[in-house]
Parts: C-alpha cells; structure tokens; sequence
C-alpha cells in the first residue's frame, strides 16, 4: 500500500533552516507528481510546492517563492523541501502529498519557527 513517511521538523529561529523529507513506498516513486502541503493552526491546508515526476519541473506558492526549493531522488524515493529564511508565519505541521489511484498523505511533521 502507499506509505509516505515525513520527518525533519522541528524548532527552528525566525532567518533559520529546516530540510524536510517524505520516504515514498507502495508505488513507482518516479512515475508521480510530489507536493508538499502544509496547515497552520485555524487554517486550511494549502500547496507549499509541487515537483515534477521527473523533478524538472517545480512551482512554488507565492508565498514560499525564493526561500523553500522542493527536489527528489527517485533512486531512493525520497522527496525533499529544503526550508531557509524561516519567518514565524510558516509555522505549521508540513504533508508529503501523492496522487496515486487516489490521494495520499502522509502523517505530518510540525514546523515551528519562533525565538
């Protein structure tokens, strides 16, 4: 069955960096479009960034543009959100995200910037 396993979350100062990673299992890793999500407290869930199967192509939510790079390594089926320039307001429990025959998630990982 699909898996998607986050980790990599944590505290983190406002300025600072966090990498995210998402294990992928149960499907042909490179064969699927990955994103990331993400839901802040009293919020709705929300795209953060989106990668290609092949990883060539990326978007990014306005928001995040120029601070967050989303990549993958399909020899490992591993999917990556590299965090910098944290400020408070991306405070929230991060989702790795696949449509495979349906829509996954997976269990989340809480990032908390604040000093």
């Amino acid at each position: 069955q699909v898996q998607l396993v986050e980790s990599g979350g944590g505290l983190v100062q406002p300025g600072g960096s966090l990498r995210l990673s998402c294990a992928a299992s149960g499907f042909t890793f490179s064969a699927y479009a990955m994103s990331w999500y993400r839901q802040a407290p009293g919020k709705e869930r929300e795209l953060v960034a989106i990668i290609s199967n092949t990883g060539v192509s990326t978007k990014y939510a306005d928001s995040v543009k120029g601070r967050f790079t989303i990549s993958r390594d399909n020899a490992k089926n591993t999917l990556s959100l590299q965090m910098s320039s944290l400020k408070p307001e991306d405070t929230a429990v991060y989702y790795c995200h696949a449509i495979v025959r349906g829509a996954y998630w997976g269990q989340g990982t809480q990032v908390t910037v604040s000093s």
